[in-house]
């Protein structure tokens, strides 16, 4: 889960920041899709039986974090390249994508029960510590805090600079 985490959220964001103008054409394009790719593939890829599988095969495991980055990266760029006239559809794109991320790990917390059912030892590493309910928790945890932070940070970026924008068009008077 830190992973995908930290793909998702740190290193596709740092990358669609800095690449500006040159990200390629259709990843600064169609925002909405972007945000409902993204959506769907997080969804998908954590069905238990499609997270089991994954995280059972290396080559799964490998296309989970790709799809996930790559699809994190195109709803980054498309909401930061939205045009100044229109950044409520960014604010508007991140509080439909948070609010979902969060309620699935709001639902891996909350679960009576380990959902993947891994194994014992799988979350808690070599020394099998945690199990898998406990590590579940601990992922849904992850997302709760983590995610958001990505988001909200990004929201007031994008807000204080619309305001910015709004202000310099106002008529002083």
């Amino acid at each position: 889960m830190g992973q995908h985490i930290f793909l998702m959220n740190v290193v596709a964001l740092a990358a669609a920041s800095g690449l500006g103008r040159h990200m390629p054409f259709p990843l600064r394009k169609w925002p909405v899709a972007a945000a409902v790719v993204q959506v769907v593939l997080l969804w998908s890829w954590h069905a238990p039986p499609v997270l089991s599988q994954a995280i059972g095969s290396s080559t799964l495991h490998m296309m989970m974090q790709a799809s996930l980055f790559v699809s994190a990266l195109w709803f980054w760029r498309a909401v930061l390249a939205i045009s100044e006239d229109q950044k409520w559809l960014s604010i508007g794109l991140l509080l439909f994508t948070s609010k979902l991320f969060c309620l699935l790990g709001i639902l891996l917390i909350f679960a009576g029960r380990d959902l993947y059912q891994l194994g014992a030892g799988h979350g808690g590493g070599a020394t099998g510590a945690m199990s898998g309910l406990e590590d579940q928790q601990l992922a849904g945890l992850l997302m709760v805090v983590a995610c958001p932070l990505s988001y909200l940070g990004t929201g007031v970026f994008i807000a204080a600079r619309w305001v910015g924008v709004l202000q310099r068009r106002a008529p002083h008077g």
